[in-house]
């Protein structure tokens, strides 16, 4: 069953054309554009001010015996969070996040097919 499924998912053309065109990291060795920098960096700003920042009112909610200040503070930084990772992913594209999907594919697919079919696919290319 787990090699059916296996080669059912090679079918796909998503990885068929990983497998076809070699899909590799060479992408990342260029140099990347202002707004993908803008946009990486509002990605890790936003994993700064997440949980550090919810964790940090939680415990001066705690400290200051104000409990609405967890309940209201929380989640409007939490949702502030939100917004800047999703301007960064705006910002950023998914240009690098399809490179690696494809390259992760074609390296995960490869033996696992050969696996499934019980002989190297590639041959019959």
């Amino acid at each position: 069953m787990l090699k059916r499924q296996i080669l059912r998912f090679g079918r796909t053309e998503f990885v068929r054309q990983a497998i076809a065109e070699q899909a590799d990291l060479s992408a990342f060795q260029q140099r990347p554009t202002p707004r993908i920098i803008a946009g990486v960096f509002f990605i890790v700003l936003s994993y700064i001010i997440g949980w550090p920042a919810v964790a940090l009112i939680g415990m001066l909610a705690v400290t200051l015996h104000e409990p609405w200040l967890a309940a209201i503070g929380c989640p409007a930084v939490y949702g502030l969070s939100h917004l800047v990772f999703l301007l960064g992913m705006y910002l950023a594209g998914a240009t690098y996040s399809m490179i690696f999907l494809r390259w992760l594919t074609r390296i995960l697919m490869e033996p696992l097919l050969v696996w499934a079919e019980g002989e190297d696919h590639t041959a019959r290319e």
